[in-house]
C-alpha cells in the first residue's frame, strides 16, 4: 500500500475539497468552508497519496473541552486501503483530551462505537419547498441583528452547549443568508438562519422556546426565500413537535444520521432545537 501523507488544509483547499461532500449527497452550503475554517483553522485534514488528494476529515475544536468530527470522506477508488483509519486517528489526535461529538451515517455507527462513541439520538433531514406565492413576515419576527451580536452569541451558547463565536460570526455573515429572531421585552427567545446551498437552502441553527414561536419563525424564514425553493431542516428524531411542524408543511424525510459522543457532553435544551446547525460541525 502506498504511504498516505496527512496535512492540515488551508482555506482554499477546504473550499475546493468540500465539493466531495456534494458528491456524497450531503448538500453543503455554498460558503460553509469559510465559517468552518474560522472556528479552527488547524482542524481540517487532507490525505494525499503520490500527490493526489484521496480523503479528508475535520476535527474542530470548540474551546478547550469539546470537539466535533465531520467531513469524513475517502474517495471511492481509495477505500479499503486503511487511509480512512489514518485520517480518523489524525483528527482524534488533534482533539485529544476533549469530549467529542459527531453526526455519522448509520452504516458507520458500529465503527464509531468501536472507538468509544455512544449513540445519543438520531437526526433526520426533512426536505420541502417554500411557498409558490410570496409571503410576508409573521408578526413579531425581525432581523436577528436587532438583538445585537452579544445576545445572539449567548443564545447560541445555551442551545449548542459550547461557545462557537468565531464560527457563528462567520456563519451569519455569509452571502445570501437570512437570519431572523423572535423575542419579548427585548430578550431573544427564538432564532433561525437559512443559507444557500448547492441545492436550495438549509435552515439551521433553528432554536425556539416553543412550538408556536417555532412555526411563526419558520414561516417567516420561508417568506424570505425565492418562491418554490427547495429547503432542508435537520431535526432530532425524538423531537416530536419539530417533526409535526415539518410534516405539517408537507416536508418528507430524506436522510438520517446518528449523533454520537465520546465522553459526556454538557446538557442543552434539545427540546428547543428545531433545526441542527450542521451535520459537519454540530
Amino acid at each position: 500500500m502506498t504511504a498516505l501523507t496527512i496535512r492540515p488544509m488551508n482555506l482554499g483547499e477546504l473550499q475546493l475539497h468540500i465539493s466531495w461532500a456534494q458528491q456524497e449527497g450531503w448538500n453543503p452550503g455554498l460558503n460553509d468552508a469559510i465559517a468552518f475554517h474560522a472556528q479552527d483553522p488547524e482542524g481540517f485534514f487532507l490525505g494525499v497519496v503520490n500527490g493526489e488528494p484521496v480523503g479528508m476529515i475535520s476535527g474542530v475544536r470548540y474551546g478547550s473541552d469539546f470537539g466535533f468530527m465531520g467531513l469524513y470522506i475517502v474517495r471511492a477508488a481509495h477505500r479499503g486501503k486503511g487511509y480512512g483509519m489514518q485520517l480518523w486517528q489524525a483528527a482524534l489526535d488533534h482533539l485529544q483530551g476533549r469530549v467529542l461529538g459527531l453526526d455519522g451515517v448509520l452504516a458507520r455507527q458500529g465503527d464509531y462505537a468501536r472507538s468509544g462513541f455512544k449513540l445519543a439520538w438520531r437526526n433526520q433531514r426533512f426536505e420541502g419547498y417554500s411557498p409558490a406565492k410570496p409571503m410576508v413576515l409573521q408578526p413579531d419576527i425581525h432581523p436577528l441583528s436587532e438583538w445585537g451580536l452579544d445576545q445572539v452569541l449567548s443564545f447560541d451558547d445555551h442551545h449548542f452547549g459550547y461557545p462557537r463565536h468565531d464560527f457563528l460570526r462567520s456563519w451569519l455573515s455569509q452571502p445570501g443568508v437570512v437570519a431572523l429572531g423572535h423575542g419579548t421585552a427585548g430578550r431573544l427567545d427564538a432564532m433561525g438562519v437559512a443559507r444557500p446551498c448547492a441545492q436550495g437552502y438549509k435552515i439551521g441553527p433553528f432554536f425556539a422556546s416553543g412550538h408556536v414561536v417555532a412555526q411563526s419563525l419558520l414561516l417567516s424564514l420561508l417568506s424570505q426565500l425565492p418562491p418554490s425553493s427547495a429547503f432542508q431542516v435537520d431535526i432530532p428524531t425524538q423531537h416530536l413537535q419539530a417533526r409535526a411542524l415539518l410534516e405539517g408543511l408537507g416536508m418528507r424525510p430524506v436522510f438520517e444520521t446518528a449523533r454520537m459522543y465520546l465522553g459526556m457532553p454538557r446538557e442543552f435544551p434539545l427540546d428547543q432545537v428545531y433545526g441542527i446547525t450542521s451535520f459537519e460541525l454540530g
